[in-house]
């Protein structure tokens, strides 16, 4: 079967990658056998701001919109709610903190997302002695309904192959082949996977994993993103998401008790009130040394692209890098030095 995309990996980069092709008409399959749990365990948080150093997060004011638009035409497409608008309170734990966030609001690139002003606190289960700052433009997507819907849509239209890629039976000597298919393109999304890819294991992707509960604390009664050393965001009644964590030697999606320890006891030095452990969650992010994706075409084989290393903020960067990939290759529109592969030749 001649096709113009087999797309290979299971996380939201590789739901970017098909949701671009769909809409631009262009005939694809995805491959995947679920190894890779980043995404399906990830908090799911959009923040254009890094609250520990107080900067923009990269390029957020151009990314954000674009993963809006794309994240409501999702939801009118497979008919689900995937996106729920929550302000970040970011907790101060000084005056010295306080001072810093109105300098910080005084920023021009800042200024769009922070509001100038000291929030009291007024719930007695949460610990804030020095109250909040609002951040706006903020909110979390529901990346596990997303894959979910997503995937089933997919294998609905026969469009989804479930299954371990094997790269030895990738022919790419004239024309690609792979199995039954023969596609002008293939892109790899393979997350942590990309470590055992023949074509791009030597890039410098690291694996970071990450952990996070969920609990329910029916007396916190909070309908706003917590954030201090930890983040709490809201997600249904009385439950809530507690992370994250960073770990970089363990590559394993088990849930560790060292983890959990972690956890609670930065919850506990946030939250007064009783709860209980619902679950708990571990995944490996794809992250690069310089924090930027890894984007692009292979040095040798053109037909063959890669789109990874989406670390911690793929749900802000994702919908972005997957346009500009498709744009790279149907458009030749040059990709952003700063995520081409090439700056690492």
């Amino acid at each position: 079967m001649k096709i113009d995309y087999l797309i290979v990996g299971n996380g939201l980069a590789g739901i970017m990658l098909c949701e671009t092709l769909r809409k631009l008409g262009k005939s694809f399959r995805l491959i995947s056998d679920n190894s890779q749990q980043a995404s399906i365990v990830a908090s799911g948080l959009y923040n254009p701001v890094v609250l520990k150093r107080f900067n923009k997060a990269w390029n957020a004011d151009k990314q954000l919109p674009l993963a809006m638009s794309v994240y409501e035409n999702l939801e009118s497409f497979l008919k689900i709610k995937i996106d729920t608008k929550i302000p970040i309170y970011r907790v101060f734990h000084s005056e010295e903190e306080q001072n810093n966030w109105f300098i910080s609001c005084d920023s021009l690139e800042l200024e769009p997302f922070l509001t100038p002003k000291i929030i009291d606190n007024h719930n007695k289960n949460i610990k804030a002695p020095f109250g909040f700052g609002i951040v706006r433009h903020t909110g979390r997507i529901d990346t596990r309904l997303l894959l979910e819907s997503y995937y089933y849509y997919l294998k609905q239209k026969g469009l989804l192959i479930a299954d371990t890629f094997d790269y030895n039976h990738l022919d790419n000597k004239a024309e690609l082949k792979y199995k039954d298919f023969e596609a002008r393109q293939i892109i790899f999304a393979e997350g942590f996977g990309m470590k055992k890819n023949p074509f791009f294991n030597k890039l410098p992707l690291q694996g970071t994993k990450g952990e996070l509960l969920v609990i329910r604390a029916p007396d916190l009664k909070s309908e706003i993103i917590l954030k201090s050393s930890i983040f709490v965001i809201p997600i249904i009644k009385d439950e809530y998401l507690v992370g994250s964590t960073y770990a970089w030697k363990d590559y394993s999606n088990e849930p560790t008790q060292n983890a959990k320890i972690q956890l609670l006891d930065k919850l506990k030095g946030l939250i007064s009130c009783d709860f209980d452990i619902v679950q708990h969650r571990a995944g490996i992010r794809p992250t690069v040394p310089d924090r930027r994706p890894l984007v692009g075409q292979h040095g040798v084989y053109k037909n063959i692209y890669i789109l990874n290393g989406l670390g911690s903020r793929g749900v802000l960067i994702a919908p972005t890098v997957a346009k500009n990939l498709i744009d790279f290759i149907e458009l030749g529109i040059p990709l952003d030095n700063e995520v081409n592969i090439k700056r690492f030749k």
